[in-house]
């Protein structure tokens, strides 16, 4: 009995070492990606390495790295240029990059394609709640963080600031991360932060422990006026919970969605949006913004899918 208890360890041992080497052998095999994330302090890193795990351990052949980059503006070009094979970024800026105007008109149109929907990313406009800021022309003069320069907020900040005839001279902007931008906002130093990001952001949340925020509302007329120009925009309201506010908050928001380069084979692109989308209760469970994903989205974004992707979406 001794012996043969030791023939079955051995053998046991022997499968082991085997099945190690074999994992070896397949994980040295395979294809690195890399996906464009933004910083790491933002919403997007957090994503991306979920999102790098679930394709390393269900997408046959293939792995994946998050890769810090200056974030949704700056991914396109990334991908574009194949210094990223994957990008996440958003409605809006993917149809910018596309046609080559607005932050991408130096670069020229891109042919991008998506992989599949994300969360939404919401623009935060805050103020401390004693403030006298109650809306966009409240904001004249005064103060705002406005994120990292070359970040998405400012697009998007200056969109807003239009629909009251405003443009970003009309403020004294301070480009600042959002943690550092909502610091300053807890702390006196600026008068209102915008940050365009998921939520609950954390920097919000750091600020909204010790100080009391509200946020600065747009009006009946501009949020129908913002969603009427500017078509990849949607209406979303942040319950009250979620920053201790005194009333929900509706804010414009932007789909995020994964992109890729046109040029991708089809089986990559399909075995990546395999390996997310169905696996998303893992995806919930690695990361709370999985939760507001609704992959039925990814059929309605505002560039064309990849035809691998179109092919898990539409099996």
């Amino acid at each position: 009995m001794l012996v043969l208890n030791k023939v079955r360890s051995a053998g046991i041992a022997v499968v082991a070492v085997v099945f190690g080497i074999l994992s070896s052998v397949m994980a040295a095999n395979a294809t690195e990606l890399r996906m464009g994330t933004a910083s790491q302090g933002g919403a997007f890193y957090p994503v991306g390495q979920a999102i790098s795990s679930l394709v390393g351990k269900y997408a046959d052949g293939l792995t994946m790295v998050p890769i810090v980059t200056q974030g949704s503006v700056e991914n396109p070009r990334l991908v574009n240029k194949g210094e990223v094979d994957v990008g996440i970024t958003n409605n809006n800026l993917s149809v910018l990059a596309n046609k080559g105007v607005g932050p991408y008109k130096k670069s020229g149109a891109m042919n991008l394609r998506s992989l599949g929907s994300l969360h939404f990313s919401i623009l935060h406009m805050m103020t401390l709640d004693g403030s006298p800021i109650n809306s966009i022309a409240d904001l004249k003069g005064k103060r705002v963080a406005v994120g990292p320069a070359g970040g998405g907020t400012i697009p998007f900040l200056n969109q807003v600031l239009s629909l009251e005839g405003m443009s970003i001279d009309d403020i004294t902007p301070s480009f600042l991360s959002y943690s550092d931008g909502f610091s300053q906002l807890a702390d006196g130093n600026v008068d209102a932060a915008f940050a365009l990001s998921g939520y609950p952001a954390g920097a919000v949340m750091q600020a909204q422990a010790n100080k009391k925020l509200k946020f600065i509302p747009l009006s009946d007329d501009q949020m129908t006026a913002a969603l009427d120009k500017y078509k990849n925009y949607n209406k979303v309201v942040v319950p009250k919970d979620v920053y201790n506010t005194d009333s929900d908050g509706a804010v414009l928001g932007v789909n995020n969605m994964l992109i890729v380069d046109a040029g991708m084979d089809d089986k990559t692109a399909y075995e990546i949006t395999k390996a997310i989308y169905d696996n998303m209760d893992e995806f919930r469970a690695e990361n709370a913004l999985a939760n507001q994903i609704e992959p039925e989205r990814s059929l309605s974004l505002k560039i064309p899918l990849h035809p691998g992707a179109e092919q898990y979406f539409k099996k």
